[in-house]
This record gives C-alpha cells, structure tokens and sequence, in this order.
C-alpha cells in the first residue's frame, strides 16, 4: 500500500500523520510526503515518510500513483494554505483515484456540517491512521501484496 500525505507550510499536520502511520503500520506500507513547500516536506521526511516530493508538479504527478491520500480538507481546496495550494493540485488531488482520508479542519472558510467540532486533531489523526488500517486488512484479504 502507498500513503501519500500531503501537507503545506510548516508541515506540522503532516509530520503528525507520517509520525503516526509510521508507528501503527507495517513497515512494508510506503509513505510518499508531498509537500507544497520545502519546510513542509523536510517536516515529513523527518518524521519517517519512505519518500518525498515537493511542489505542484510532483504533487500532480504522485497523487495519481497511490492507493490513500490523507492530509485536511485543504488539499483539495484550491487557493488554500494562504495560496500555497494551487488549482491545479486541488483538481489533481480530487481527481484521483486514491481514497481520500481528510481531516476537517476549518482553515480554508469550509466547514464540514455533522462532523464534531470538538475533536482534537490527535484525535482525528488516530481516526484517520485507523481507517487506512482497516483498509490494509481488507486489501489483504482480498489478496493485495
């Protein structure tokens, strides 16, 4: 399985997720850090992300070549991340046919209705980190190597 975690400006969200995927899962997942920017991205590697790429042609290119993309709801929010993420990483990361594992954070003006706001983001990591677990466990028993 590849994991691609995508993350802008300091990357502490990112770094968050890398941290915990690395811990909860096996290490034969692949996680790919996608970085709008350079700090986001050296955020990721430092937190044990197998591979990295930064900006808007690799995020174009990777989010195409992995099975789950995580990272907030601002990664397919054109314009977010104070500009950092542009139209064309927003269509791309839509448009892909990776699951998509989002965080709803209220940063970009967009607020997910139903969705307790009252979580941690600790908390909506583990929930995310154990969905992609779940996913794991199905892939493979479906006979994903």
């Amino acid at each position: 399985m590849r994991i691609a975690v995508i993350d802008g400006q300091g990357g502490s969200i990112g770094r968050a997720i890398v941290e915990k995927l690395r811990r909860e899962l096996p290490e034969d997942v692949e996680i790919i850090a996608l970085g709008t920017n350079a700090i986001a991205t050296s955020s990721m590697i430092k937190a044990g992300a197998n591979e990295a790429a930064t900006g808007e042609n690799a995020i174009v290119y990777n989010v195409h070549k992995v099975d789950v993309i995580m990272g907030t709801i601002s990664v397919v929010v054109a314009n977010s991340m104070s500009g950092e993420l542009t139209t064309l990483m927003a269509k791309a990361i839509s448009e892909s046919p990776a699951r998509k594992l989002l965080l709803p954070l209220n940063r970009c003006n967009i607020e997910i209705v139903g969705v307790d706001k009252s979580e941690p983001l600790p908390h909506l990591i583990d929930s995310a980190v154990e969905a992609v677990g779940k996913s794991l466990k199905m892939d493979k028993k479906s006979g994903y190597e």
